[in-house]
């Protein structure tokens, strides 16, 4: 078993300061319900705060592993922190930082698909490879937001054995139904778990709608948040139906990948 405290926050545009203060209160109620993991929401620090994204990005996640790493240490719980604006060398990043019970991080993944419509594109680096991880023993892997669409991705995180997929994200309005049918889509073909943390809030003609959700492998909804208000959902899930429903309908031992090359 494990127990998913999935925090959906509102988030100040190019403020980490009062961002980081927010993601530690949330943090520190979800740690009374002693969960084994916490995710954050997609690029919580900053926000899209492109235009002088440079200027408020944390730098090389050391501010992000100083202060979320060490409340995963103080409640000896796994944090999944969400995305941040990186700084890396010359570039720039929306990097997932993942951090173990004792604080220690573990996996680091850089958004490989930049959304044009917000202009991600323009600002900040597409990120390489993968992210593989684990947590309390089971085999783990994030992505970020714009990455839901593209399911080569998840099928290849899959392929690597993964138990329960991270999905840090900041989905507005109108695209709520798009949301929710990929989430469950994701779960149902990978037949995995899949935990969608999303935002809240508004930037300018953007309202982010929340609707956090952790699916199971049949595509039942776990637990949803179902408003667009600051909240943590918290839900214990049964990684053992991952192998279950695997057996039930053998859809890895059945693919054809030799017809699938495009």
């Amino acid at each position: 078993m494990m127990k998913i405290s999935v925090i959906q926050m509102d988030i100040h545009l190019g403020d980490p300061d009062t961002n980081y203060l927010s993601a530690g209160r949330l943090i520190t109620q979800a740690a009374e319900s002693d969960p084994d993991v916490i995710i954050l929401p997609e690029m919580w620090n900053t926000g899209y705060s492109l235009e002088n994204i440079r200027d408020v990005a944390d730098l090389g996640g050391v501010r992000t592993e100083r202060e979320i790493g060490s409340l995963a240490q103080k409640y000896g719980i796994n944090i999944v922190a969400g995305s941040v604006s990186n700084i890396s060398g010359d570039k720039i990043h929306n990097t997932l930082l993942v951090f173990d019970r004792n604080g220690q991080r573990v996996a680091e993944y850089n958004k490989i698909h930049l959304f044009r419509l917000m202009d991600e594109h323009k600002y900040l680096d597409g990120g390489n490879s993968l992210s593989v991880f684990k947590l309390d023993g089971h085999l783990c892997g994030g992505i970020i937001c714009y990455d839901l669409r593209f399911p080569e991705l998840i099928r290849s995180l899959a392929l690597k054995g993964i138990e329960i997929l991270f999905v840090p994200a900041q989905w507005p309005y109108p695209r709520l139904e798009h949301w929710r049918v990929l989430s469950t889509a994701r779960a149902i073909e990978n037949q995995i778990f899949v935990t969608a943390c999303n935002r809240v809030g508004s930037v300018g003609n953007n309202r982010f709608f929340g609707y956090s959700r952790i699916v199971d492998p049949w595509g039942n909804i776990a637990g949803e948040l179902i408003h667009e208000k600051e909240d943590i959902l918290s839900v214990e899930v049964d990684l053992s139906e991952v192998a279950k429903v695997r057996e039930a309908i053998p859809v890895f031992g059945d693919r054809k990948p030799e017809f699938y090359s495009l």
